[in-house]
């Protein structure tokens, strides 16, 4: 691999020499302006302002413009003779644990490789130091102009470098999280566990690039007159108006994609059953409609069953009542006999 820049690690008195590698390559599709009517290259020419003529790259250099205007020559030389420990060394200034540091500080990635056979035995000892104490070092370095942050660790046998964004390049999330109270339930928190259980885990190995593939073969068949392959249509996809209903139908689909048995969700599992909320409004009013005939209906079968029951009653106590009185007739009629 070529080297981008060559310089040395300073740990404390010890200096390890040691090139600079990218660790990682891109592989994305690059593609050329051209004019659409004859598919002819645009090119853009650099001139000179002050000689109107255009000039090669040999000829171009930097300047620093200043708030008047005024263009302040800067040369390679002057850049390599900066007045800053870290010209050309990568300077340790501490060893921390590895969660200590902001995934969002994250930069581009090197390898730093030793430099010549003096620089594999200070080379190594940093490497074992890193391994033992399972931490990572943080350094300052300076690359393409400015001065940098960096972390070291361990990749298999040799050293790698992630360079870091200075915390004040990091903005906060102000104003991205939700502005409204939100309240999450234990039936939904079930049910998203479920599903990060269903999806499991991902070598990380087995993911590719399908879009690249697929400008890949669009540019095949473009290239052998042939008609591109058109793309798939889109799932269905309805409202979601539950999100209890959602996450059921996620857990159920993940497991039939790993062949799993259509096994129930964690909360049908224990014989639950999940809460339907939905989140259109015409349907809350009808069923609170439908909730209000239903209890209006058992008052009414209840007033006609206590109507009756009062009518019955009164029928027996007025036969009762007539009954009582007929034998004191009879008795009247002996008595005058």
């Amino acid at each position: 691999m070529r080297s981008i820049w060559n310089g040395a690690i300073s740990f404390g008195l010890v200096s390890i020499p040691i090139k600079l590698v990218n660790a990682t390559e891109s592989h994305s599709i690059s593609f050329r302006q051209v004019h659409t009517e004859d598919n002819g290259r645009i090119r853009y020419r650099k001139f000179c302002e002050l000689e109107d003529r255009e000039v090669t790259q040999s000829e171009i250099g930097k300047g620093y413009e200043d708030a008047d205007g005024t263009i302040v020559p800067i040369t390679d030389d002057d850049l390599s003779h900066l007045p800053i420990p870290t010209a050309r060394t990568i300077e340790i200034v501490a060893f921390v644990p590895a969660d200590r540091i902001d995934p969002l500080q994250m930069d581009a990635a090197y390898y730093l490789a030793a430099s010549g056979a003096p620089a594999a035995k200070p080379y190594t000892l940093l490497r074992e130091a890193l391994k033992r104490s399972h931490k990572v070092a943080i350094a300052k370095y300076a690359l393409r102009g400015r001065e940098r942050l960096g972390m070291l660790r361990v990749v298999g046998d040799a050293i790698a470098m992630h360079g870091l964004l200075w915390p004040d390049e990091v903005r906060a999330p102000e104003g991205v999280a939700p502005d409204v109270d939100v309240s999450v339930r234990d039936k939904e928190l079930d049910l998203a566990d479920a599903l990060m259980d269903t999806l499991g885990e991902v070598d990380l190995k087995d993911l590719h690039d399908e879009y690249r593939e697929a400008l890949e073969e669009v540019i095949a068949a473009k290239a052998a007159g042939e008609t591109p392959p058109e793309s798939p249509e889109p799932a269905p996809g309805g409202k979601v108006l539950d999100l209890m209903a959602a996450l059921e139908k996620s857990v159920r689909a993940a497991k039939e994609s790993r062949g799993e048995s259509k096994g129930e969700s964690r909360g049908e599992s224990r014989g639950e059953e999940a809460e339907v909320t939905p989140l259109t409004g015409e349907k809350s009013a009808s069923r609170t409609k439908k909730t209000a005939a239903a209890r209006k209906t058992p008052a009414k079968k209840t007033a006609s069953k206590s109507a009756t029951a009062k009518k019955t009653t009164a029928k027996k106590t007025t036969s009762k009542s007539a009954a009582k009185k007929t034998p004191a007739k009879k008795t009247a009629r002996k008595r005058s006999a």
